[in-house]
């Protein structure tokens, strides 16, 4: 597959260096390292910092929810790789405004390790922090082991509601425990079509037949829950939104925001063809929709496919996604 790259070695320096470039008035790198990023204004005193990272090749999800009422910074990893604890704790000392620092990443047992350990250093700086993440993915393991799961696109509103607590001034405490509440009422699975190509290798992330399709796909090309025929989006559709419906235990009444994501190769005409039938699937069960987000928020470079995620609502939960957000990827409120 062609790639508009230069040295693959050099191509998350250089598309960092881009958002820098064009973005100055929301995003700043703090030192000489272009792995680290934080919102223009950082640090904020006596407001809680929020830092999240992870690899590269998932634009907009982490580089692009670093601004006012989201993420306070950002450690930037290679290509599905994490970053390392030096650059979260780049990071954190940059954000820092004396009210602590929420880590705030998906469920992956590197971003774990290098998170821990930088939790570690900061505390020897000084720094207290906490961590949340992101594990929202109900294809990767069954709701009684949902803290097991992976993290995937359902982390936005995670970020919207970290963000907008943080911004309130609401204590490290009371941040954690507004995320952790938006966390655990978040569900998403996904649907792959076709594979990324590594811009490292110029291989494909993993080998899917024609004609087939794989539900429960990871961002990184992780197996599903299983494998079969190309499905019509209608079809599709109704069984992302049942698991997703059941795994949550909504019914009439429920009230939720609903995201519907493409994962990098996929028009934006089939998205909303997706999220036509999401729509008519939850209002026939009496399941109001009061937020929705169609579009590319999570994404696996150029992978084909789309996922689906539910945040069952309350006004507590309500009232901080419509709370007002900007980076350079997220405009609302």
């Amino acid at each position: 597959m062609k790639k508009i790259i230069n040295a693959p070695e050099d191509f998350v320096d250089e598309f960092v260096e881009g958002i820098l470039l064009a973005h100055p008035d929301l995003v700043r790198t703090p030192g000489d390292d272009l792995r680290v990023m934080v919102r223009a204004d950082a640090p904020l005193a006596g407001k809680v910092g929020i830092v999240t990272g992870g690899g590269s090749g998932h634009l907009p999800l982490f580089k692009g929810y670093v601004g006012a009422g989201l993420c306070s910074g950002v450690a930037i990893g290679n290509v599905f790789s994490s970053p390392s604890s030096d650059q979260i704790l780049q990071a954190t000392k940059a954000v820092d405004g004396g009210a602590g620092v929420l880590y705030l990443y998906g469920n992956y047992g590197g971003d774990v390790f290098n998170f821990d350990l930088a939790c570690d250093l900061a505390e020897l700086e000084g720094i207290p922090t906490a961590t949340v993440l992101g594990r929202d993915d109900v294809a990767s393991q069954p709701r009684e082991r949902k803290h097991d799961r992976r993290g995937v696109a359902g982390i936005l509103f995670a970020y919207k509601a970290a963000g907008a607590a943080a911004e309130r001034g609401d204590s490290l405490e009371q941040v954690v425990a507004v995320t952790e509440d938006v966390v655990e009422h978040t569900a998403t699975i996904g649907i792959g079509l076709a594979p990324t190509i590594m811009p490292t290798t110029g291989k494909p992330s993993f080998e899917l037949p024609d004609g087939e399709m794989e539900i429960g796909i990871g961002i990184h090309g992780e197996p599903g829950s299983r494998r079969g025929p190309l499905e019509t989006a209608d079809e599709i559709a109704d069984h992302l939104t049942s698991a997703l419906v059941d795994d949550l235990g909504l019914g009439e009444g429920s009230r939720v925001a609903v995201l519907v994501n493409g994962l990098g190769a996929t028009p934006l005409e089939e998205l909303y063809v997706l999220y036509r039938r999401t729509h008519r699937f939850l209002a026939d069960r009496g399941i109001e929709i009061v937020k929705k987000y169609v579009g590319e928020y999570a994404t696996s470079l150029e992978m084909a496919g789309a996922s689906i995620s539910l945040l069952e609502l309350d006004d507590a939960r309500l009232e901080l996604l419509e709370a007002p957000a900007r980076s350079p990827f997220f405009r609302e409120g």
